[in-house]
């Protein structure tokens, strides 16, 4: 299980090293932007931790320009303590991030958490290899979305919440529920992390062929996968 660290503070590169490798993974550590990109894409990891501040390209710009190519998961490392720095990360397409300082085994819990959501399906769908609703469609087996035959390139926080909101299609998430199953913690209600997630879902899947939201909310409660217009008419 390899994973690519991106970054350039040696201190916090080595601790990753000594920490991340006696539990069983195999660990790169890059300290530039430009390097940590071409490593990004190279095929050859399976998780990217990966830096805000980094030299040559920061750390937006490189997530930035991997969710071009690829969607492989990224937690995001960052010094910033303003919700909007956070907010930028997880818009661009990461998966997860942590403040620094962390504690190392909240690190590992979220390593854990986030490769989890790219392997594995909720408990209910396991018999099945794919899940559709009106013209979308997961294929669970090689964890890919498509609208109407048109891949769509989802990170894995977004294809978890896609397909726990499809298994439900027309039924209301409780908030705590989805922020449990895709970011595997308890729900804070000053993260607003499972927010940006819907944002980004949203747009990627656009409207149903209606007009109507695909995605709805109920303040204070959840959100909900509408169903289309002819499903409801059946």
């Amino acid at each position: 299980m390899s994973i690519l660290v991106i970054e350039d503070d040696i201190a916090v590169g080595s601790l990753l090293l000594e920490f991340l490798q006696p539990e069983g993974f195999s660990v790169e550590v890059v300290q530039d932007g430009v390097t940590g990109l071409e490593r990004s894409l190279s095929g050859e990891h399976r998780i990217v931790i990966l830096d805000v501040k980094l030299p040559g390209l920061n750390g937006f710009e490189v997530l930035h320009r991997i969710r071009a190519e690829s969607d492989i998961p990224i937690l995001m490392l960052t010094v910033y303590s303003k919700d909007e720095q956070r907010i930028r990360g997880l818009e661009l397409g990461a998966d997860d991030y942590l403040p620094k300082p962390f504690n190392p085994r909240e690190l590992l819990a979220r390593i854990h958490n986030i490769l989890r959501r790219s392997q594995q399906s909720p408990s209910a769908l396991k018999q099945t290899d794919r899940l559709q609703v009106g013209d979308i469609l997961l294929d669970l087996g090689s964890h890919r979305a498509y609208r109407s035959g048109e891949n769509i390139q989802l990170t894995a926080a977004e294809f978890s919440l896609l397909e726990i909101l499809l298994s439900r299609a027309g039924h209301v998430v409780p908030r705590e529920e989805l922020v449990h199953h895709v970011q595997g913690r308890q729900n804070n209600p000053y993260d607003r992390s499972i927010d940006v997630h819907i944002s980004h879902l949203r747009k990627k899947l656009s409207c149903h062929p209606d007009g109507s939201e695909r995605i709805k909310s109920v303040r204070g409660v959840g959100h909900f996968y509408s169903l289309p217009a002819d499903n409801l008419a059946d």
